[in-house]
């Protein structure tokens, strides 16, 4: 089932306007959430950040658009499942509704709600490989926007199709200042010593759920110094791990960039600490 507007309608039934914004502007905004264990992770996180998104858009927020009312649609559309005590993907879409063209006739708000199944109950850490290359074709713009979960993804876009066909698992994104930004799903981090550093917001990084909550836990850990600064591909290479963050996966260790390996031994000490935060939040 999927949540349009407060309507549960059968998945093969769901309609969107031909006209719709978010699909001829990219005039929309979203949360991916992971439900487990009965609860959504990071669930006040995710509603500030959609609020502060929307504000930023000049998006008009309803007045029932409250945090207790979001919950309860997520949940209400989750139970439609006959899946029990499953570890579910929401996906929480915004857009502005029908009208005009650049223009918009109204800043009025629709929205919808779907998820799909997820296998692990909780976050794990992967063993497979995960090589990763620089994509270069196109920059992230640094500033305010970028940071927003936005509908305007053709970057991740062609990197994911650049990765696919070159066979990486991911690619990072550089800004036009040619600084690394993130990777085409998510937040990165570059673990050299003592020292872990992640782009500054800035620099265009998506406000990552999971970046603020990993920022949080580390320093909590008086034995790492946490840096939020600008990241050159040259520093790549040098780093002891590098990983990714999003709120699916959690913690993803990149096991190869060009030459260079790399290990996993600060990821397995985060990546408890991670799990023992999204079950108590």
């Amino acid at each position: 089932m999927v949540n349009m507007n407060g309507t549960l309608v059968e998945n093969q039934k769901k309609i969107i306007a031909i006209d719709n914004r978010g699909l001829n502007y990219g005039d929309a905004v979203f949360e991916t959430l992971r439900f487990s264990g009965g609860k959504i992770y990071f669930w006040e996180d995710h509603y500030f950040r959609l609020m502060a998104s929307m504000r930023i858009l000049r998006m008009e927020i309803p007045m029932n658009f409250t945090m207790e009312f979001l919950e309860e649609e997520i949940l209400r559309t989750i139970d439609s499942s006959e899946l029990k005590n499953t570890t579910f993907r929401v996906k929480l879409l915004v857009w502005r509704k029908t009208g005009g063209k650049y223009t918009p006739s109204t800043n009025e708000i629709e929205y919808a709600i779907s998820f799909e199944k997820l296998d692990a109950p909780f976050y794990i850490i992967s063993e497979s490989e995960y090589e990763v290359e620089l994509f270069k074709d196109h920059f992230i713009t640094s500033g305010l926007l970028s940071t927003l979960k936005s509908t305007n993804r053709l970057i991740n876009i062609l990197g994911s199709i650049f990765a696919k066909e070159n066979g990486y698992q991911n690619c990072l994104l550089l800004n036009e200042n040619k600084q690394v930004v993130e990777a085409l799903n998510g937040n990165i981090f570059l673990i050299s010593g003592n020292n872990i550093k992640t782009p500054p917001l800035s620099d265009g990084c998506l406000n990552g759920i999971l970046r603020k909550q990993l920022i949080s836990i580390i320093k909590e850990m008086p034995e790492f110094i946490l840096e939020e600064a600008s990241i050159s591909p040259f520093e790549l290479q040098k780093a002891d791990e590098i990983f990714i963050t999003n709120v699916i996966q959690g913690i993803v260790s990149i096991t190869k960039y060009r030459k260079k390996e790399f290990g996993d031994k600060v990821v397995k000490l985060l990546l408890p600490k991670l799990n023992l935060t999204a079950r108590m939040g």
